[in-house]
């Protein structure tokens, strides 16, 4: 009996989430939703995704949030759908989607601009290396999301070294502040970040950060203790990167099968996962797909709990598999080869475009690095940088594979 209730409010839980034109999703995804406790409905008849506080802002912001590196533009659906189910925090970068996804963003807001006041924005200052060049973005930024401030300001965004925190940088969001242009500030980071986020921990001026941050990592003591220090801070957390790679083997259909059978997918595990942290004030994740979307709400939505069978899966599996993960820890490529710059980068561009789906994203980032370094990566000599590293990863390999799949 208890079974075949939970099999009703799992369909309708589905099919309230992909009402209005989303049959085919419903019976796609209804075979492989979380269970669902009845869920308690708000005035709109929508179960509300949870939040949680979101460190010293004291800002309110829902635990699963909507990254938007798509172009939003052409996809107002997401935005309207994450409001209707409560998903308030939205993340945006003056650089995604060509500037396309903080346009979009704003022509959500023009045609509905009594949403802003629900909606926790942020965005980042892509590319700005200085005070001046972070005005600039901002105030660009400001335009295309029809908004006079911005909640959350990331002033660096893809800080590899907590250096590019400058004092000029911290002076800056203090007057940005003051003129109520942004209202916190902080910065984004997915390498070397158990060192940057201990090093933002001891300084003043940051209030939040988003940080790679996944189930690989959840035994990584010197992540650990980083995140803790930035707890104790009063620094909010957001974790993205949040599925942790698939690598696309025997090992990933024993994990999928695993999570099956208690009801969810290994993506909705993984999201789990990841808020088990309450020091994890939300999980950024989103590609523009609706499926997607709705699949990550039912994970948050879902009252079940993850079990010690659950954690030990996920950490053989993460040992199993280690060799294929790069785990961003750009420093030691850097030092086992000076006079060769973005390795590290070119090692993630590669998990971009071989398992998380964004092809066209990899090719753009690579695009970027300067001709000279490009024409150059084959005759570098990786062996000092694959004895080194951590996770045994055949660097050569997949730099000679990025070349051939970015250029």
């Amino acid at each position: 009996m208890q079974e075949k209730k939970n099999l009703i409010n799992r369909r309708n839980l589905l099919k309230s989430l992909g009402a209005v034109g989303l049959g085919s999703v419903i019976a796609k995804a209804e075979d492989i939703a979380p269970k669902q406790e009845k869920p308690k409905k708000d005035k709109n008849k929508n179960p509300q995704v949870p939040t949680r506080i979101l460190g010293k802002t004291g800002e309110s912001v829902s635990v699963l949030a909507i990254g938007t590196m798509f172009n939003v533009i052409e996809n107002q659906i997401m935005l309207r759908k994450c409001l209707q189910w409560g998903v308030n925090y939205w993340d945006t970068a003056y650089g995604y989607a060509g500037g396309n996804s903080e346009l979009g963003i704003g022509k959500f807001f023009k045609k509905n601009p009594e949403k802003r006041k629900d909606v926790f924005l942020v965005t980042k200052a892509s590319g700005a290396k200085n005070a001046e060049s972070a005005e600039s973005r901002l105030q660009e930024s400001l335009k295309r999301l029809n908004t006079d401030y911005i909640d959350l300001y990331y002033g660096v965004h893809v800080l590899n070294d907590i250096s590019q925190m400058t004092d000029e940088l911290i002076k800056w969001s203090v007057s940005a502040k003051k003129r109520k242009l942004i209202k916190h500030f902080g910065f984004s980071t997915h390498k070397n970040m158990a060192d940057n986020l201990m090093a933002a921990s001891k300084m003043k001026g940051i209030d939040a950060i988003l940080s790679a941050y996944n189930f690989r990592l959840t035994k990584d003591q010197k992540m650990q203790d980083a995140i803790q220090a930035c707890h104790e801070a009063g620094i909010g957390l957001t974790a993205m990167k949040t599925q942790g790679l698939k690598i696309e083997s025997k090992e990933d259909k024993k994990l999928a099968e695993h999570f099956l059978s208690r009801g969810f997918t290994e993506g909705q595990a993984k999201i789990k996962m990841v808020l088990e942290d309450k020091r994890i004030a939300s999980a950024c994740v989103g590609r523009g797909n609706l499926s997607h979307l709705i699949q990550n709400i039912a994970a948050v939505l879902d009252k079940t709990k993850l079990v010690k069978e659950d954690f030990d899966f996920f950490e053989q599996y993460a040992q199993e598999t280690a060799c294929g993960y790069c785990a961003a820890c750009g420093h030691i490529c850097d030092s086992a080869l000076p006079n060769s710059p973005y390795t590290s980068e070119i090692l993630r561009y590669m998990m971009y475009y071989n398992s998380y789906g964004e092809p066209d994203y990899a090719k753009e980032l690579f695009a970027k690095i300067p001709a000279e370094v490009r024409n150059n990566l084959l005759n570098i000599d990786y062996r000092q940088a694959e004895k080194q590293c951590p996770q045994n990863l055949p660097i050569a390999k997949i730099i000679a594979e990025a070349v051939e799949k970015l250029a």
